[in-house]
């Protein structure tokens, strides 16, 4: 096995790990947890849960489709056939369904197993946040998610937003940037590429 082949599979496994740990997070929420705004503007709980079970589905024609019906906006595309999926599926169907997925290695057209990693973690926190409840994110899987949203540029176009700031992992060999110092974990920079908190955030812990 080659020292990328290694890695693959441990990602993998961190993607396993990632889905078999929120499953039980969300085996213990009541029905009114599932309704409750994520972090994701205009997403709720079980939204974003769709979200991470049609991750797994995706084909070519299924793309086409929805693409089409979404116009060509592919956040567009992304938002909406979660939302119907999610208002469609029953909460107890719809957990089944991501249980389902856990040992599941599919990745949508364009992407790669670390985007499943990235998408995993970053949607984690969009649940658990909200509701208050605490999930660590491994410091491994948080700063290969970290560089690769930093370099990866659509969606989150990271290094545009942040340009003017350097960024520092406190707990993994990690930095980029050159500017005003940003510190924090791994997982509090990759809430920071990803737009979900701001370098004030930071500055203000």
């Amino acid at each position: 096995m080659t020292e990328q082949d290694t890695m693959t599979e441990t990602i993998w496994e961190a993607v396993a790990q990632e889905r078999s740990t929120l499953v039980e997070l969300l085996r213990e929420l009541p029905e009114s947890g599932w309704e409750t705004a994520s972090l994701c503007e205009g997403w709720r709980v079980r939204d974003v849960v769709a979200h991470l079970v049609l991750a797994t589905r995706v084909t070519i024609a299924s793309l086409l489709v929805n693409l089409i019906r979404a116009r060509g906006n592919i956040d567009r595309l992304i938002r909406d056939t979660a939302i119907r999926h999610a208002d469609r599926t029953p909460t107890a169907a719809l957990l089944a369904e991501l249980h389902a997925t856990i040992d599941s290695r599919a990745i949508p057209i364009g992407t790669t197993p670390i985007d499943r990693l990235m998408d995993l973690l970053v949607h984690g926190q969009d649940i658990a946040v909200p509701l208050g409840l605490d999930r660590v994110l491994p410091p491994t899987a948080a700063q290969l998610s970290l560089d690769r949203v930093w370099t990866m540029g659509a969606p989150f176009h990271a290094q545009r937003r942040l340009a003017g700031y350097a960024l520092t992992a406190t707990d993994a060999a990690w930095t980029a940037g050159k500017g005003t110092a940003i510190i924090g974990t791994a997982a509090e920079l990759l809430m920071l590429v990803t737009g979900r908190t701001t370098p004030h955030d930071l500055a203000e812990r």
